[in-house]
């Protein structure tokens, strides 16, 4: 069987029990047994033995051959060999403890090349992303164009230049030529406080003049007649 078609069998049968991590890497520059090698995690002993079970079951359905299969007894590593592919399905501690990737893992594979162009998978794979129209990058770049901008200076008329001047500049009080007195008004506010008092004050009795004397009375007295 082609490679390119067995690792993709074998990257589909492990996805279909959801496997964990998988990961695939090329061998061919490290030994000449095997091609391939696929490294996938299980979370418990019986999901690895329906991983590799998958793998067998896809393989053979489609005409390849089984070699062989071992750990099934345990669950923790299971073995799968398809000749020209190894299939390493091990629990997350057993994974991180003898760590494969070191060994084998220089020269991975993309899962995406992995999937064949004539399956449905390899085809949703390699088919090129949409992007939504209302995201910016789903946009066509417009050509920016210069933008040439023209200053433009409003003339004001004569007369309201000079109406604006003269709110902004204080009237210049007239000079007062030297020796003569000006006279300044007291403030409104004071002539109505003077006024108010006059209204208010008693009316003084008036002094009698000096000149005036007091008026005399006289009162004669009237003898009476001897009887």
């Amino acid at each position: 069987m082609d490679i390119k078609k067995l690792q993709t069998l074998v990257v589909d049968a492990l996805e279909d029990v959801k496997a964990q991590d998988i990961v695939l890497f090329d061998t061919t520059h490290l030994t000449s047994l095997f091609d391939r090698i696929a490294i996938a995690s299980g979370t418990s002993n019986r999901q690895t033995k329906a991983l590799a079970a998958s793998v067998r079951d896809k393989v053979k359905a489609a005409g390849g051959d089984v070699y062989g299969m071992e750990g099934e007894d345990t669950g923790e590593w299971v073995l799968v060999d398809l000749g020209d592919m190894i299939v390493h399905i091990m629990q997350a501690p057993i994974r991180a403890y003898y760590r494969l990737e070191e060994l084998w893992g220089d020269k991975p594979v993309k899962l995406g090349a992995a999937k064949r162009k004539n399956t449905a998978e390899g085809e949703a794979a390699d088919a090129p992303k949409k992007i939504s129209s209302h995201l910016a990058a789903g946009k066509k770049a417009v050509a920016a164009t210069p933008v040439v901008e023209k200053k433009t200076s409003a003339r004001k008329p004569a007369a309201a230049k000079a109406s604006t001047t003269a709110e902004k500049k204080p009237a210049k009080p007239a000079a007062v030529p030297a020796g003569k007195k000006i006279k300044v008004g007291a403030p409104k506010a004071t002539v109505a406080a003077v006024k108010a008092l006059k209204a208010t004050a008693k009316p003084r009795a008036a002094k009698p003049k000096a000149e005036e004397a007091p008026a005399k009375t006289v009162i004669k007295r009237i003898k009476k007649a001897a009887e």
